[in-house]
């Protein structure tokens, strides 16, 4: 979890809370929902559908004469107890009944009929138009946070569990998929019935259904049957990338010490999905866009990591269910870690460990440049602002960071009891430390106040030094994050190891973190040939180091650990002399580890020395690995010297045996098309064409490339405006959003008119309702420094449904706001400067004036 510090002048980060953040709770139970049966009757042709909601309730007080639901945007036509009709009044957000009688103490059921037309959230009608004629019909809903309550009246929170049974009609031949086991399947005629029940409770926002003319995919494990649902046509992908479920079923059944708890297993794989995945109890939907090809399989874990999360959350999310929002960091964040856990399972211990580090570093990147807050909070606008970096890969390196302190038998215990103490529960973040303490009799509070109440993690500056005479060994380590306020000090014991060659055993040491800045003195034997501190790499942090650099070479080198030589390679990247760019490039090409390789070429590409390009383009020729390829090319972008440009437009011409490597080559070819390379720009565009052309493939991803690669092109016409071809509606999704993100970035170095036109091509994109979509304006629109782009987005934002989107339009304004000030600055500046230019011409030309007067040998 190490990664090179950032500087200070790249903290861009604001507030988390934005205006209009309030606390929020789970409202007052007015009693225990027991059950839940939903029979709906899809209208596919007018995307409407009709439906009866029974709730059954045990009261909790019984003098209630009143409940409020959740029915946002339901027509409600009746209310029923018993057959006896009941008052209500709605508001569009919520159902309010006055009832005939107070509830008493008995389990009362309550029969809603109500009908919604075109649904604007929580169930989607999906299906062909003039622009996208082969889609397919389909149905499915999206219920996380709140937005069940947009397809059924419930009480829509994740506080209260119930069993739960739908039944679906439906047009032939589409099928339905949904919660636990199905019953029965009734033929209509035309139409038929489909009858699913889940037994085991569960909250509202897990209960789903999908339908669509699917095929169906078998597979078990043990008794239990697993499924696969794709479109016709898509089985072979299917296999390829859902295949492996069983064995994770049988993986995560003895890391949680509990057995798969659901009747089945479904995945459905569907179009236009906003998520990569959701767990629905037993009934995962995810995008039909992780369905891999062979090319695509070459270097793309992606879905495998998908498919690991949203298994995982079987257990972290639907057996175990957090009480409130707040909490939501127990799922997501084990979940997160259990893509780690797999990729250790399937692969190795330093895929593992570098997969880990991806993760702390997507944290980082969200504290460093958006905000920073404690992972449990309960103060927002909309609980989905929850869902980000923070809860996901910051959550995953807490369960990472509990692992490292309890060991891997104190953790596996710790889990498992958490887990069986809580099945069919909900919990908060209390109970984890209650398991931790049970299990394990460790009190932990003092790393979740530290790490999960609060926001932020230790940025150490760490420096060494030996002495020879005496030898002792001096290493100090600073707590950057600190300089400004000490309450933002961690206190922290973490290991440091001295290495002194291979058949010598290291020397550890514990060193308590609490100060600004400490000291700390050794006396070795010897010399010391590495120096790592936090070898396991088991806190989560952000290092810089000041070695030197023949220590910092030989880490890179000889560390056992991956994460430290990766550690030494950024801190050898950062000199970037002559002996980096030596050892970095014996690195690249002898490193065991692929990911050691690729941080390796990274650094390459940083270092700004004609070495280090040479370097990178003689390692083409001896890495074969597609994920090192990658990034060799991508780290070729930096270079923009003529055998670079000839290297990358050999690669992108000729084709890579990854679909990544690929477009990676087009990314960095027209990243170096400038200065001297200029003239290349019409020779580049003509390939950029015929890529755009000929090379639709799996998601688009070459093509995109292409399109990533125009969009360095800032003072060219031409590429404007091919990338403003592939914005237009009828595109494929992945390589239109792909475009209408290009245009932020093409439009800084444009000519007015051009800008008029990407201004306009995404005002009229903006007014789409697909969340995707408006993601990628508000990215494309966040990257301009024009006041219209501020118009733009602000009409995005009250469109809106989505809070995601909402948010990221806010964002983007003020990075706008940021760049328009800037730009205001740097005029008033070079206003000045001229101002002073002509004043200093002015006291030139009167001095000159004095001096053609003045009389040689005379005084004045």
């Amino acid at each position: 979890m190490s990664f090179l510090a950032f500087d200070a002048e790249q903290n861009q980060r604001q507030p988390f809370e934005l205006p209009g953040a309030r606390p929020h709770y789970n409202p007052d139970r007015p009693g225990q929902v027991e059950r839940i049966a939903l029979e709906l009757s899809l209208d596919l042709a007018h995307c409407s559908f009709v439906g009866v909601c029974r709730i059954t309730l045990r009261p909790l007080r019984p003098e209630l004469r009143t409940l409020t639901l959740d029915a946002a945007g339901l027509t409600i036509e009746r209310v029923q107890i018993q057959a006896v009709s009941q008052p209500f009044e709605q508001d569009g957000e919520k159902l309010r009944l006055n009832l005939l009688a107070p509830l008493g103490t008995a389990p009362v059921t309550l029969d809603i009929a109500y009908r919604v037309e075109r649904p604007q959230r929580g169930l989607y009608f999906i299906g062909p138009d003039e622009h996208y004629p082969d889609k397919p019909v389909q149905v499915w809903t999206q219920g996380e946070d709140e937005d069940s309550r947009f397809w059924f009246p419930c009480f829509d929170y994740p506080g209260q569990l119930a069993t739960s049974e739908i039944r679906v009609e439906i047009a032939k031949p589409y099928q339905v998929v949904s919660n636990g086991a199905l019953q029965s399947q009734e033929d209509r005629g035309k139409t038929q019935i489909f009858h699913w029940r889940q037994d085991q409770p569960h909250p509202t926002y897990l209960m789903t259904l999908a339908a669509g003319d699917f095929a169906c995919l078998t597979d078990q494990w043990r008794q239990i049957p697993i499924t696969y649902w794709v479109e016709k046509g898509q089985e072979d992908s299917a296999r390829l990338s859902l295949g492996k479920t069983p064995r994770m079923v049988d993986f995560f059944s003895a890391v949680f010490g509990y057995d798969y708890p659901f009747a089945q297993y479904a995945q459905v794989c569907v179009a236009d999905f906003i998520f990569g995945g959701m767990e629905n109890t037993a009934t995962t939907l995810l995008t039909d866009r992780c369905l891999l090809d062979e090319r695509a399989a070459l270097d793309n874990r992606n879905t495998e990591s998908l498919v690991a999360h949203e298994l995982a959350h079987q257990w972290f999310g639907d057996l175990v269910v957090i009480k409130h929002w707040s909490h939501a960091w127990l799922k997501e964040g084990m979940a997160s870690y259990a893509e780690v856990l797999w990729t250790e399972q399937e692969y190795s211990l330093d895929d593992g460990a570098y997969y880990l580090l991806g993760e702390a570093r997507n944290y980082l990147q969200e504290d460093a440049s958006r905000y920073r807050r404690p992972i449990v909070t309960h103060v927002y606008r909309e609980a989905i602002e929850l869902y980000d970096r923070h809860l996901y890969e910051k959550g995953a390196c807490v369960y990472h960071m509990i692992r490292g302190l309890l060991g891997e038998a104190g953790f596996q215990k710790a889990i498992q009891t958490f887990v069986r103490d809580h099945a069919h529960q909900t919990v908060e973040t209390v109970d984890l430390l209650r398991a931790i303490d049970k299990a394990t009799g460790a009190n932990l509070l003092w790393l979740f106040d530290q790490y999960v109440f609060r926001g932020g993690h230790p940025e150490f500056k760490l420096a060494y030094s030996w002495d020879a005479e005496a030898k002792l060994a001096r290493f100090t380590a600073t707590q950057t994050q600190a300089e400004k306020d000490p309450k933002d000090l961690f206190n922290l014991k973490i290991p440091l190891a001295f290495y002194f060659g291979a058949d010598e055993p290291a020397l550890e040491f514990t060193l308590h973190l609490q100060d600004k800045e400490q000291s700390f003195y050794f006396p070795l034997p010897q010399a010391p040939a590495m120096v790592c501190f936090d070898p396991c790499n088991s806190f989560l942090k952000t290092l810089e180091l000041d070695y030197p650099p023949q220590l910092l070479a030989a880490q890179l080198q000889g560390a056992p650990s991956v994460i430290s030589r990766i550690e030494a390679a950024l801190a050898l990247g950062k000199k970037g002399d002559l002996a980096a760019v030596t050892a970095l490039g014996t690195s690249l090409s002898a490193d065991p580890f692929w990911g050691v390789r690729v941080e390796v070429a990274e650094q390459l590409g940083q270092v700004k020395l004609q070495q280090a390009a040479d370097a990178l383009i003689r390692s083409l020729e001896t890495n074969t690995d597609p994920k090192v390829r990658k990034a060799i090319l991508s780290a070729l972008g930096n270079h923009k010297t003529p055998a670079v440009y000839a290297t990358l437009f050999d690669r992108l011409h000729s084709g890579e045996a990854s679909y990544y490597s690929e477009a990676a080559a087009a990314r960095s070819l027209g990243a170096v098309l400038t200065g001297t390379l200029s003239d290349k720009i019409p020779e580049a565009l003509t390939l950029f064409q015929e890529v755009l052309q000929t090379r639709s493939g799996w998601n688009e991803v070459v093509r995109a490339g292409a399109v990533g690669g125009l969009s360095h092109l800032k003072t060219s016409a031409e590429s404007t405006r091919l990338i403003l071809d592939y914005t237009e509606l009828g595109t494929s999704q992945p390589l239109r959003l792909a475009a209408i993100r290009a245009l932020g970035a093409v439009s800084t170095g444009q000519a007015p008119e051009i800008l008029t036109l990407i201004l306009d091509r995404l005002e009229a994109i903006a007014q789409e309702a697909f969340f995707l979509t408006q993601v990628a304006v508000c990215g494309a629109l966040g990257q301009m420094e024009t006041p219209k782009a501020l118009t733009i987005l602000q009409s995005l934002k009250e469109r809106s449904l989505d809070g995601r989107a909402q948010r990221l339009a806010e964002e983007a304004m003020g990075q706008v706001r940021k760049k328009i000030g800037a730009e205001v600055k740097l005029q008033a500046i070079q206003a000045d400067l001229e101002r002073l230019r002509e004043e200093n011409q002015d006291l030139k030309s009167r001095l000159a004036k004095l001096e053609s007067q003045s009389t040689p040998g005379t005084h004045p």
